[in-house]
């Protein structure tokens, strides 16, 4: 989902004071934390852990422990104050309701009617179960304190401490509160002494040495739970790897001495010669075997309801066999190269889930099922039977959204989609979709619309047998895209085109390649005299430069023929170069903005991407993340073309070329820190060069600030360097961003976070016409790095995240003075509500 940005400065003053006011009233209502809390009860307000006598934090004990204290944001227990205002001795019901207050209750029914007093009844009765819905303190229980203590000594014996010992003790105060303290001696580890390796098998035997595996159980290691669970996994999946379908934890055991008192323990790893299988109503011993597949069926729409049917369409293609109930509408060609085990091949678990998830990446089904079965009369064969739920061919998507920005007032956008699957009966996916924007701005109300088209096809399109040099089992995808938009009073009102050729594979499980061969745009801005109706800073300082160098403090330059031309004058008058150099200055460099944000451009575009992410699903918060793109602009058709414009500048087809080298690295890191808190740093940095006398076109260049960006500024207002131009668009061509976030929670779905923002973006293009303070010259340069801190919360629904951050510019390089926390404060933050979180 995109995310969203609203930034309402203009309410900060009043939001501040409203904020103030209702949390002073909130804390003072329910401020009595124990208000719930009986005579012969007490709130844990804290947990200590004490190991060996010294004070752990480690949250890998805190899963252990079954009673926390109420959660908190800000030092509040939010939570616990709303459960407080709610009363456990209000009625329940509206009849028990009216009883206590008959007053009210009369005097809404003599009004309207027995029916309005009752809903009156109930909206109090609904209010009130509503706040004690909210976190009840949580009181210290013996039973949960005294499991807990078995939890943590389970634990420790786990990790290879047999003797250790732990107690507990509850701190039990007279304002109703009490701490809990555990008492943790380990006493010494137990370690790993002689490993006696015994397989029953032949078969296993002959596959576990010719695999040269080597085992992870060493002598002298420390006793590890963990490491004898990962043993078995590796063992599991060399065997399942390797024909014995049958093979399960079952099969192994582990036998550890525990009668030694040198704190040293033998190990004797069995692994059993035969699987036990039922067969009429008896389990019986068969010895392991090596299975290959001997057939492969596939039914290609397949459904519950059809289940015993006559399958009346079928076709065999390399050995698979196809059926449908109808008629089958998937190429077979195409869908056996999502097929990895072949008849006649070994029976392998890591082919059967990638035939599984090859499947599933197609798009075209909504379920995918493969059941394995014994064939009859023999006991090393297997038949797999794949069942594919087709989903339904075509699908309606509706997407909208609101946005705001610094230029644009708020406004509402739509996406129309619709999807057409197995376009070419290969599986592929051909979608067309409509977009459109309305919004209303300084400059009246403005529109876009636009349209594409796109192909994916489950495969690399590509000449030359290029195709063949990605395997099948990387998933490769090819990805056609052909797309125009149009905009009114929107900036210059920008048209443009784009045509993408773009092929994408996955590496392994972590690690994703992507090439876009043929991804050009055209940009064409159909109302360039608006410049200066958009830009109006622009158009101040320009109109003060004209003022000095026409010597009338009254001069109003016309809009826009007058300024265009001013500019041109200014440039080419070497007096007034020498006799006011900085507005000489001034107006080259609204000029080069002027041409650059002004020009049209193509830009075919080449790059490469690859990425690393070792996140296993959308629970994990415990992984990396690590992307760099490397893309050239202009550099084939500048070699085809050799004219140039009137500002010689390179074109094609008459129209200028922009031609640059782009990297963008980005990495993240995220760490489970216990209690369902996160902390995560996100990292950026990001370069582009132009070259044979090209300019960067405002849509590659890089800005600061933002909901997803530094969050202490607003988008474009940061930078460059340390300069604070005061213009609507900062832009630059180097970028360097940094974020630290530490998100908790707070109370059911709402979330808090409290995070650290910092970056800015340069000019390392060497143009003539940037100033000092705007280049990147050496790394005293990174002292214009601005810093931001805020705080937010966060409403988490699963499928999407609303999210409000304040940022308070704490660091700012442009001022002269005090640059540290000269505006910290809430008059002076930026307030960003967005969708999602910022990275």
């Amino acid at each position: 989902m995109k995310n969203t940005i609203f930034d309402v400065n203009s309410a900060a003053k009043v939001m501040k004071k409203l904020s103030f006011y209702f949390l002073l009233i909130f804390i003072l209502v329910s401020c009595n934390s124990t208000k719930h809390v009986t005579e012969d009860e007490h709130m844990l307000t804290q947990n200590y852990i004490f190991v060996d006598s010294t004070k752990n934090k480690n949250s890998e004990l805190q899963k252990y422990v079954l009673q926390k204290p109420n959660a908190r944001f800000l030092g509040f227990p939010f939570g616990l104050y709303f459960h407080n205002l709610g009363n456990h001795n209000k009625p329940k019901k509206p009849s028990e309701w009216g009883k206590k207050n008959l007053r009210s209750y009369n005097f809404i029914k003599n009004i309207f009617s027995e029916k309005q007093s009752i809903a009156y009844a109930n909206s109090f009765i609904r209010l009130n179960n509503w706040l004690l819905n909210y976190d009840a303190p949580a009181i210290v229980s013996q039973n949960k304190v005294k499991r807990t203590q078995d939890n943590l000594w389970a634990y420790y014996k786990t990790q290879g401490y047999f003797k250790s010992k732990v107690q507990s003790k509850i701190n039990r105060y007279n304002d109703k509160k009490a701490t809990v303290d555990y008492f943790i001696t380990k006493g010494k580890p137990t370690l790993l002494d002689t490993i006696n390796l015994k397989i029953e098998s032949p078969v296993l035997d002959s596959i576990y040495k010719s695999s040269g595996i080597a085992s992870l159980l060493k002598k002298g290691d420390q006793y590890k739970d963990e490491t004898f669970r990962n043993e078995a996994s590796s063992v599991i999946k060399l065997f399942r790897n390797n024909g014995i379908y049958h093979f399960s934890e079952a099969a192994l055991g582990f036998y550890v001495d525990s009668t030694r008192t040198d704190y040293k323990t033998n190990v004797d790893f069995l692994m059993s010669g035969f699987s036990f299988k039922e067969e009429n109503g008896n389990y019986i011993n068969k010895p392991f075997k090596v299975h290959k597949i001997k057939e492969v069926n596939v039914i290609t729409d397949y459904s519950f309801l059809k289940k015993g049917e006559t399958l009346s369409d079928t076709l065999t293609y390399k050995g698979i066999n196809f059926f449908a109930h109808n008629k089958i509408k998937y190429n077979p060609k195409y869908l056996a190269q999502s097929i990895f085990l072949k008849p006649g091949s070994v029976y392998k678990d890591t082919l059967r889930n990638l035939t599984r998830n090859h499947l599933k990446s197609l798009k075209n089904f909504k379920s995918t099922n493969i059941k394995f079965t014994p064939i009859l009369g023999s006991d090393d064969e297997l038949k797999m039977d794949i069942f594919l739920a087709p989903t339904e061919k075509y699908t309606l998507g509706f997407e909208t959204e609101l946005t705001h920005s610094n230029i644009r007032n708020i406004g509402t956008s739509a996406k129309f989609s619709i999807t057409d699957r197995n376009f070419l009966r290969g599986a592929e996916l051909f979608k067309l979709s409509f977009l459109g924007s309305y919004f209303n701005s300084n400059n009246g109300p403005g529109l876009e619309i636009g349209a594409d088209a796109s192909l994916e096809l489950p495969r690399l399109l590509a000449p030359f047998g290029i195709s063949k040099l990605v395997p099948k089992e990387m998933s490769p995808r090819t990805l056609i895209s052909l797309g125009t938009s149009f905009q009114k009073n929107i900036g210059l009102d920008r048209q443009t085109f784009t045509i993408l050729t773009d092929y994408k594979w996955q590496f392994n499980a972590k690690k994703t390649i992507q090439l876009e061969l043929f991804n050009t745009q055209y940009i064409h801005n159909l109302n360039i005299d608006r410049f200066f109706d958009i830009y109006s800073s622009e158009f101040t300082n320009l109109n003060n430069v004209a003022q000095t160098y026409y010597n009338n403090t009254t001069k109003e330059l016309s809009l826009p023929e007058e300024a265009v031309s001013f500019m041109d004058t200014v440039s080419t008058d070497t007096g007034f170069q020498t006799s006011n150099s900085d507005e000489y200055n001034t107006a080259l460099n609204i000029l080069d903005r002027y041409n650059i944000v002004t020009s049209d451009f193509l830009i075919p575009v080449l790059a490469y991407s690859y990425t690393y992410n070792s996140q296993t699903n959308f629970k994990d918060n415990n992984f990396s993340f690590f992307k760099v793109r490397v893309a050239n602009s202009g550099n084939i058709l500048g070699l085809f073309s050799k004219n140039t414009n009137s500002k010689n500048k390179k074109t094609f087809l008459k129209i200028p070329l922009a031609q640059y080298f782009k990297t963008d690295i980005e990495y993240k890191k995220f760490w489970d820190v216990g209690g369902n808190s996160v902390f995560g740093i996100r990292t950026f940095l990001g370069a582009i060069i132009p070259y044979d006398n090209s300019d960067i076109p405002f849509t590659k260049s890089y800005f600061a600030g933002g909901s997803n960006d530094i969050r202490a500024w607003q988008t474009y207002e940061l930078g460059p360097g340390s300069r604070n131009t005061g213009l609507e668009y900062n832009v630059g061509s180097l970028k360097f961003l940094t974020s630290a976030e530490y998100r908790f929670d707070v109370v059911s779905k709402l979330k808090g976070a409290v995070f650290i923002d910092a970056g800015n973006i340069w000019d390392i293009t060497g143009s003539s016409f940037v100033d000092d303070e705007s280049k990147f010259s050496n790394l005293s340069s990174l002292e214009d790095i601005a810093i931001g801190s805020g705080f937010g919360a966060r409403l988490d629904f699963n499928f999407l995240v609303l999210r409000f951050d304040i940022g308070f510019k704490t660091y700012e390089p442009y001022l002269d003075n005090k640059k540290w926390f000269s505006n910290y404060n809430f008059s002076s933050a930026v307030y960003n509500i967005g969708i999602n979180y910022p990275f």
